[in-house]
């Protein structure tokens, strides 16, 4: 059984919304539980990368949500 555009965008933005609600809440919690050096540039390239690596992921998941469906 193969799922149709509409479904698979639906199914995609749940999944989406969830994983990125959860993904926020890990970088935070390691943020905020002593794990994370105090010094400034340790924090900021943890927030950089933090910030940018939930992007990998969501791109092969809004793929598959656009991928036109077959004839």
């Amino acid at each position: 059984m193969r799922l149709g555009i509409r479904t698979r965008k639906l199914l995609g933005t749940i999944i989406l919304l969830i994983g990125l609600t959860l993904y926020s809440f890990l970088v935070m919690t390691i943020a905020v539980s002593g794990h994370l050096s105090e010094s400034g540039w340790m924090q900021f390239f943890y927030y950089l990368i933090a910030g940018v690596a939930w992007a990998f992921p969501a791109k092969y998941l809004i793929v598959w949500m656009v991928r036109p469906d077959p004839a």
